[in-house]
């Protein structure tokens, strides 16, 4: 459908691990960061935004993402939310932490990262996980991953109709939880389907 292609995540990206700063190097001014644990409790599908900065000195030892890389925490407490990623969509670079990966290609990067967090990518990086109290997926077993490629256009139009649904979620998230509710499903309904190009339903 839509001319999509079926291809290994390592055909069209270059996946490196992010490392080297820990909490202790954050500052109140300094050079932007993604710190893994963050990606899990302040950050959604895209940011072009960091909360924290580290200090220059640590900076220059650390790991970098760039416009459009997708940063991925790859190491958790739970099969749920290892591999969660955020794209990077700010035009600074950004140093980041261990326990990441960085994925670095030339797609739509909300299309990636909004196909990462389909029930898809979930039975493909399940298999991939290992260890009992924490649970990572080592950066190099992403090039295996198998992702949906449409055009350049069609990601763009899928991405447009996710960001709207994403956009309606977070505008009711101050009451109505029912509609709240009934929206999410919608939206991971969509979602699911509109990244691994299933017939939708009427």
């Amino acid at each position: 459908m839509f001319g999509t292609v079926y291809v290994r995540l390592g055909d069209v990206a270059t996946i490196t691990r992010g490392g080297n700063f820990q909490k202790k190097d954050f500052a109140v001014k300094g050079f932007p960061c993604i710190h893994y644990g963050q990606i899990y409790t302040n950050y959604g599908v895209y940011a072009d935004k960091t909360i924290k900065n580290i200090s220059e000195e640590a900076a220059e030892k650390s790991k970098k993402a760039v416009k459009n890389d997708i940063v991925m925490a790859v190491t958790s407490e739970n099969i749920d939310d290892v591999c969660k990623c955020v794209a990077w969509l700010g035009n600074d670079e950004i140093a980041v932490s261990g326990h990441t990966a960085i994925i670095h290609h030339e797609q739509n990067p909300k299309f990636l990262a909004y196909y990462f967090h389909t029930e898809d990518f979930y039975t493909q990086k399940k298999k991939l996980a290992h260890g009992t109290k924490v649970i990572e997926v080592t950066p190099d077993k992403l090039n295996d991953i198998i992702i949906p490629l449409p055009s350049i256009e069609e990601q763009e139009r899928i991405v447009s109709v996710l960001d709207r649904f994403d956009t309606l979620c977070n505008d009711l998230s101050s009451g109505l939880p029912a509609e709240i509710e009934a929206r999410q499903k919608q939206y991971e309904y969509y979602r699911d389907r509109l990244l691994t190009f299933k017939e939708l339903s009427e």
